[in-house]
């Protein structure tokens, strides 16, 4: 079967602003990588890389996002405001041409301890018919809420047919409705579990819960970053300064913490901006 790939990355990440009013969320880091990277990396492990097989969309600081992809993915950039999942993969027809789509959302952080980026979605992929609808899904905690799919929830990445995305239109719409839904009315989505950890990283909670996963139960620190000060299970991006006590924080590349400063559940940017994550996930449950 011929698949191509795409990853959604034109959104305005409202809910993580302001960090998001700094770099589009696809840029924000996770464990010092943008997450766009991680979800390159993930369809390179399934050997589907370059312009001719995987796509990625921008809009929102959309010359930010193109810059970052180069020549590593066919680039194709929404006028005005962003398309939507549904609208986005429509205005991309030209380019799918025929094949099969795998689906991913770049704000989408997974992690399986068994299985390297690639190999752990592979299930998506194996003995796939071309005809039904997949989703990768994790058991909700309420079977029956909305928004799930077979008492399951939606962790970033679907594979889609060619017959449900030559009809899409290139204006706004999302999946759910115009793809999900219907199939899974028609008997024909299937939903593939997913054994790892997930974090659609879209707030600032669960943003910092994914850095600490990365983290473990250790600090993540750039060797190009200066540390004078305390750090406990924390990410310091490259560049960083940190003279005062970081705790279950994430400090941006060039940030600086003061000696005078304690950070704690906390992300922190450059300029001082601090984005607090109060109550956050522990790693693992979110």
């Amino acid at each position: 079967m011929d698949v191509c790939a795409v990853v959604l990355a034109a959104g305005e990440g409202t809910r993580l602003r302001p960090l998001t009013e700094r770099l589009p969320k696809a840029l924000c880091p996770v464990g010092n990588v943008p997450l766009l990277d991680r979800a390159l990396d993930r369809l390179a492990g399934l050997g589907l890389a370059g312009p001719e097989r995987v796509a990625v969309n921008a809009c929102y600081l959309g010359d930010l996002v193109v810059a970052h992809v180069g020549a590593r993915a066919h680039r194709s950039v929404e006028p005005g405001d962003p398309l939507g999942t549904a609208g986005g993969l429509g205005n991309l027809r030209d380019w799918v041409a025929g094949r099969g789509v795998l689906v991913g959302n770049a704000d989408a952080y997974l992690a399986d301890p068994e299985a390297p980026p690639g190999p752990d979605v592979a299930a998506l992929l194996n003995g796939w018919d071309g005809w039904t609808v997949r989703l990768l899904g994790q058991p909700a905690d309420d079977p029956a809420a909305p928004g799930t799919f077979s008492g399951h929830r939606f962790v970033g990445f679907s594979l889609l047919p060619w017959r449900l995305v030559r009809g899409l239109p290139a204006a706004f719409g999302d999946l759910v409705a115009a793809v999900w839904r219907p199939a899974e009315a028609a008997g024909a989505l299937e939903v593939v579990p997913y054994r790892g950890a997930f974090y659609d990283t879209g707030t600032p909670v669960d943003y910092l819960a994914a850095n600490l996963h990365v983290a473990g139960d250790d600090s993540l620190v750039a060797p190009s970053a200066t540390v004078s000060g305390r750090v406990h299970r924390a990410v310091i991006g490259p560049g960083a300064t940190v003279r005062g006590e970081v705790v279950r924080a994430v400090v941006w590349p060039g940030a600086t913490v003061r000696a005078d400063e304690r950070l704690a559940d906390a992300i922190r940017a450059g300029g001082g901006l601090t984005v607090p994550a109060a109550g956050s996930a522990e790693p693992g449950t979110g």
